[in-house]
């Protein structure tokens, strides 16, 4: 590939990344969507429950960067809120072997959901069956169910509480670019209410 080809092609990728985003911000029902992510969380925190997530491969990077953006620090000094990844290979692993994939989130959801808690679903397909398996698990248990979703939002889209779903985009990274930017804006509002002074 020539320098100049190089050149269009990276104009053409950071192009469609951004008619990406420009799509979901013009869904009228995508802000609605993450607002009612926002109240879910906020909730969640305010009386006390602990905000679990999960996705495969770089949905599992998105779960695992929301969690820790709570327990450690987004833009000031806060306390710490609860927040948990499921994404300890050992564990991951262990359930894997012993029960199944489809198992892998499904039994960290049996071993630390409650009522009052909120777990986020990450899968850009909407079809992953052990994603599917962990919200199944989630509403025995009480759990209230985030699914971060695209193309159309999969099985997912009916099983959930609450669904974002990624309109336009077909590829799983350009979902994923989109997720990441929705975490980052749930997690900046929840904390202008919650913690003013970071602010």
């Amino acid at each position: 590939m020539s320098e100049s080809s190089t050149s269009a092609f990276l104009r053409a990728a950071f192009d469609e990344a951004a008619a990406t985003l420009a799509a979901f911000q013009r869904d009228p029902m995508g802000l609605a969507q993450v607002d009612g992510f926002v109240e879910r969380v906020h909730q969640t925190i305010e009386r006390g429950g602990l905000l679990m997530s999960c996705g495969n491969g770089g949905s599992m990077c998105d779960a695992m960067h929301f969690a820790e953006e709570w327990t450690g620090r987004f833009r000031g000094d806060r306390r710490a809120i609860g927040a948990i990844a499921f994404s300890d290979p050992s564990q991951l692993t262990c359930i894997a072997n012993d029960f199944g994939f489809d198992e892998v989130f499904a039994r960290s959801v049996e071993a630390y959901g409650k009522r009052g808690d909120l777990l986020v679903a990450i899968s850009t397909s909407g079809n992953s069956p052990n994603i599917l398996r962990a919200v199944a698990v989630a509403k025995e248990r009480g759990v209230q169910t985030i699914g971060l979703l695209g193309k159309g939002g999969g099985k997912l889209l009916g099983l959930v509480d609450h669904a974002v779903v990624v309109p336009l985009a077909s590829t799983s990274d350009r979902i994923q670019e989109v997720h990441i930017k929705v975490l980052h804006a749930v997690i900046e509002a929840v904390e202008r209410r919650l913690f003013p002074a970071s602010y």
